[in-house]
C-alpha cells in the first residue's frame, strides 16, 4: 500500500513524533508498503534526513518552548492538508504526539477531505487530549478515577484550602491537554503550589490538580478490540516523567506479576474505558493501584509512543505481535474504520 506517515509537528512532544513515526515507517516498509515521511511543520523528509532524525533520537527534555514557537513561525500551516503526497495516499498514519495530532484536529481535517488515518476518530481524539472531560466520562462510566479539581483562570491564585479539601496533599499538577508529563509536578505543599500552576500553564490554557495516588504504576495498550498484557513500570526516579519515559535505562517496564483477580479488573476496566471514551483502533490507557490494591484510572492514550522505550511495542511483542506485525495491524484497522464511516 501507499502510506503516509504524519510526524514531528511543533506540539512539545515533536522529538517523541519523530522518533515514534520514524520508526513506524521503517517497520511498514518491512512488510513492503510504500512509506513516505511527511513532517506537517516541514514537509517530506528525505532519506537522509529521515535517517539523521532516527539516530538523534528522543532526548531527555522536549525542545524549549522558544524553539517551539519559532518552529511554528516557520512552519506551513494547514498548507500541508493540500500536498499530494496526504490527499493521494491509501491511508495517513499518525505518528504525531500532542497539540493538533492528538487533540482531534488533524484527524477533524482529514476526514473532511476524505483519508483514512490511524487511531481514534477527531471527537474522541479532542475527548481524551483533554484530563478534566476524560475524567468525567470515566466516573459516569463507572471506572475509578482520583479526584480533581481546576485551577483557577491563569493569573488568579488558587486557594490552598481549596485544593486540601477537595484534594489532599501530596497534589498532582499538571496541563489538563498536554501529555509526556510535559508541565507535570508533584506538590508537597501549599507552598509549592502556585509555582506548579503557573509552570502547568505554560504548557496549556487548562490546568489540573489531581490527587496524588501513591504505589504502583500500569499500562494496558488495547489494539482492536483486544487488551494486550499488563505492563509495570517502575521510574527510576519518584515520578515517571519525559526523562524516564525517553531515556533508556531510566525505568524499567515489564510484563505485570498480578493476581488473577486484579488483572482482569484492570483489563476490565481499561476496555470500559476505551469504549466509554469513543476511542478506536488502538490506545493505551493507565493505571496507579495503591497500597491497599485499588485502581485508579490516570488517563487515556490515542497516539501511543512507539519509540524504542515506548510501552504498547512491548505489551504487544509479549502477546506475540512483533513490531511491524503491530504497526500492520494498526492500519488495517485504520481502512476498517474507514470503510465503517
Amino acid at each position: 500500500m501507499r502510506l503516509t506517515v504524519l510526524l514531528g509537528g511543533v506540539s512539545a512532544e515533536r522529538d517523541v513524533s519523530l522518533s515514534s513515526g520514524l520508526r513506524m515507517a521503517a517497520a511498514l516498509r518491512d512488510v513492503g508498503h510504500d512509506v513516505t515521511c511527511f513532517d506537517p511543520a516541514f514537509g517530506v523528509l528525505s532519506a537522509d534526513t529521515e535517517r539523521s532524525l532516527l539516530a538523534a533520537g528522543v532526548g531527555s527534555h522536549p525542545p524549549a518552548l522558544a524553539e517551539l514557537a519559532e518552529m511554528r513561525h516557520r512552519s506551513l500551516s494547514w498548507e500541508w492538508l493540500s500536498h499530494p503526497i496526504v490527499r493521494e495516499t491509501e491511508c495517513v498514519v499518525l505518528g504525531l504526539h500532542g497539540g493538533q495530532g492528538e487533540d482531534g484536529t488533524v484527524q477533524a481535517a482529514l476526514d473532511l477531505v476524505g483519508v483514512p488515518y490511524t487511531g481514534s476518530g477527531h471527537a474522541a481524539s479532542a475527548l481524551a487530549m483533554d484530563k478534566h472531560l476524560t475524567k468525567v466520562v470515566l466516573r459516569h462510566a463507572g471506572v475509578p478515577t482520583a479526584d480533581w479539581c481546576m485551577a483557577p483562570p491563569r493569573g488568579t491564585r488558587m486557594d490552598a484550602g481549596e485544593v486540601e479539601r477537595r484534594v489532599g496533599w501530596p497534589a498532582v499538577v499538571k496541563p489538563s491537554r498536554q501529555g509526556s508529563t510535559v508541565g507535570l509536578s508533584i506538590v508537597q505543599a501549599p507552598e509549592e503550589l502556585g509555582g506548579a500552576i503557573t509552570e502547568a500553564y505554560r504548557h496549556d490554557e487548562a490546568v489540573m490538580v489531581e490527587r496524588f495516588v501513591p504505589g504502583r504504576e500500569f499500562t494496558v495498550g488495547i489494539v482492536g478490540d483486544q487488551a494486550l498484557p499488563i505492563i509495570e513500570i517502575v521510574p527510576a526516579k519518584a515520578l515517571y516523567d519525559y526523562e524516564c519515559k525517553y531515556t533508556p535505562g531510566m525505568a524499567r517496564e515489564f510484563v505485570a506479576d498480578l493476581p488473577r483477580e486484579t488483572s482482569e479488573r484492570m483489563t476490565a476496566y481499561s476496555l470500559q474505558a476505551f469504549a466509554a471514551c469513543g476511542l478506536s483502533g488502538y490506545g493505551r490507557v493507565d493505571f496507579r493501584m495503591d497500597p491497599e490494591g485499588c485502581l485508579w484510572c490516570l488517563e487515556l492514550n490515542t497516539l501511543p509512543g512507539m519509540t524504542p522505550t515506548s510501552l504498547i511495542p512491548q505489551s504487544a511483542a509479549a502477546a506475540g505481535l512483533l513490531f511491524p506485525a503491530l504497526c500492520d495491524r494498526i492500519v488495517e484497522l485504520a481502512l476498517v474504520q474507514h470503510r465503517r464511516g
